[in-house]
């Protein structure tokens, strides 16, 4: 009986002490991940078939390091920490670089809002910078973001380098893109074809 009564006590000062720094960390970490995925990753690629894998590595590292800093985990057993999820990959499909990035941001804020020793207010300015520099980056006020797309051509006597600017006329008309620039990948002389990738800006 006495021990259960210990055990029960534990379980309420350890519940004390994570109700009021722990459940801070952790709002602010979700609010900071929220913002990046949800209105910022979300508004430019349309995408929500990784929404769990953003959260999931967010709250997981977040957790972690948070039990393990507990315990006065060194800086760079929390960096070995982060370099280990920065890390996986899935094998079973692909994942692009700006989603390899945006995991890594996301493991990054978990790992920052866990082992800080600031404040609610540095914790939430460090969120903010955070957010303020990906919104930033998304956009175009820093610089216009250039799209690529692969095609395969079938006109490939405009391939010619000296014909090049009836190629990019005939490629803008054609996909109705903006197109800057492009590059002529593999050509087919069996299939009279070419593999062709395009540099475009998006107009809207």
């Amino acid at each position: 009986m006495d021990l259960l009564q210990v055990s029960v006590e534990q379980g309420f000062e350890l519940f004390e002490k994570l109700n009021g720094k722990f459940v801070i960390r952790l709002a602010i970490d979700l609010l900071t991940t929220f913002i990046i995925i949800r209105l910022i990753y979300f508004r430019h690629y349309k995408r929500t078939e990784l929404f769990l894998t953003f959260f999931a590595f967010n709250v997981t590292i977040f957790l972690i390091a948070y039990l393990l800093n507990r315990v006065e985990m060194t800086m760079g057993a929390a960096f070995g920490l982060f370099a280990v999820f920065s890390m996986l990959r899935y094998r079973t499909e692909n994942i692009s670089t700006k989603d390899m990035t945006y995991i890594f941001i996301v493991i990054a804020v978990g790992l920052v809002m866990a082992i800080s020793r600031g404040g609610w207010d540095e914790l939430a300015l460090i969120g903010l910078i955070v957010v303020t520099l990906m919104a930033l980056l998304e956009s175009d006020w820093l610089i216009r973001r250039e799209f690529t797309q692969e095609v395969y051509y079938d006109r490939i006597e405009l391939v010619q380098p000296h014909r090049r600017a009836e190629l990019l006329t005939d490629l803008r008309e054609r996909t109705g893109l903006d197109i800057i620039r492009i590059e002529i990948g593999n050509i087919d002389l069996l299939r009279d074809a070419a593999r062709i990738t395009i540099y475009y800006n998006k107009t809207s």
